[in-house]
Formats: C-alpha cells, sequence, structure tokens
C-alpha cells in the first residue's frame, strides 16, 4: 500500500475553496474550537483526618495501637453477659452465683448439630410443659483445631450455636432469659435457661 503524501493546496485551490466558503451558511455561527469555560477551583480550609493514624514502629516491636476492624466479633460469654436481664433481679443473681439447683439437664457433648437441635427443642418445650423455671443444657467448650489458618475459627460449634436456637421459634416464646453456667454446674461449657411460666 502506497503512502499517502502531505499535499499544499495550490493557489488556484486555495482561491475556488474561498469561492464556494463564501456560499455556504454556517451551520454554527460560533466558532466550533472555543476553548472551555474554567471550573472554579475550591480550596479546602483544611485537609481531611485519615480515619486512624499509623505510628512509626521497628522490626520486631510489639505494636502498641489496634487499627480499626481488626477485632473480633464479641464472644458468645459477652454477648450474654452484656444482654439485659429479662427475670427477676433477686432470682438473676442467685442463678448466676450457682445458688439455684436447676430442675433438669441435658447434655448435648458429642452431637451433631442435627442431632443436638431436635434434642434440644424437644428437652425445652417438655421442660416448660412440666413447669420447670430453670434448667442445664450443657454444650461443652469445645475442641481445639489443628487449623491455623487466617480467619480464626472459634471453638465449640454447639456453644455458639445453642444461644440463637434458644431464641429463635420454637424456643424463643418459652425462654425468658440465658447465661452462662456457674463453675459448679459447668461454667463456660454450660448454658442456665431460664423458662417463663407455664399458662
Amino acid at each position: 500500500m502506497a503512502k499517502r503524501r502531505n499535499r499544499k493546496l495550490s493557489e488556484e485551490d486555495k482561491t475556488l475553496w474561498a469561492a464556494v466558503a463564501r456560499t455556504v451558511t454556517p451551520v454554527h455561527p460560533e466558532p466550533l474550537n472555543r476553548p472551555e469555560p474554567e471550573k472554579p477551583t475550591v480550596r479546602s480550609k483544611s485537609k481531611p483526618k485519615p480515619a486512624f493514624h499509623i505510628q512509626d514502629f521497628r522490626v520486631g516491636q510489639t505494636a502498641t495501637s489496634q487499627l480499626p476492624g481488626s477485632q473480633l466479633a464479641p464472644s458468645v460469654s459477652e454477648r450474654l453477659a452484656s444482654a439485659p436481664v429479662q427475670m427477676d433481679h433477686g432470682t438473676h443473681k442467685k442463678m448466676v452465683r450457682g445458688k439455684l439447683k436447676p430442675e433438669g439437664r441435658i447434655d448435648l457433648h458429642g452431637m451433631t448439630l442435627a442431632q443436638a437441635h431436635p434434642a434440644l427443642t424437644e428437652f425445652i418445650l417438655n421442660a416448660h410443659g412440666a413447669g420447670k423455671r430453670l434448667v442445664l443444657v450443657i454444650t461443652g467448650k469445645g475442641k481445639d483445631r489443628d487449623d491455623h489458618g487466617p480467619i480464626p475459627i472459634r471453638r465449640g460449634i454447639l456453644k455458639h450455636q445453642v444461644p440463637n436456637w434458644l431464641t429463635m421459634p420454637p424456643l424463643g416464646r418459652v425462654v425468658l432469659d440465658m447465661r452462662e453456667a456457674h463453675l459448679r454446674h459447668g461454667g463456660t461449657g454450660a448454658y442456665y435457661v431460664y423458662l417463663r411460666r407455664g399458662r
């Protein structure tokens, strides 16, 4: 393919083009290549501050500050301890000190989630039907896992799942309150479940 050569208009071509251009009515009376108006620059009075400040450090030095979002969600123990008390405060104090004796207990140790859920549901509904108020649900603390991946995994699947089951239907309508058990009744591996009065 032959290259195009840049041709310049001859004087005759320029005269002819000027004659044609005089007979044409322009579509845009203003020139098309007008410069765009300058946008006013807004000067900020102060620079925005970063959400957090990373301090200088030396290799091997222990970090002194925590970055936002680096913490795990509160544990089940922390959530239950900070939950508002739904029962009589005097009874609640006795219960968390281990001074109340549970009227029934179920041990979910070693069960899978599929086995534990129906067993817990049946136990709680039967206890409520029998007029019991305080029952003990033993979940165990969970086993240590060998998985040391980047995402932390909490111990004890049942320990974390049972409080959810106790607040969802059908158990949520009969459970008034729940707390971790006192050491004499299993400590962090068990829950006190305080039931509503039967009708």
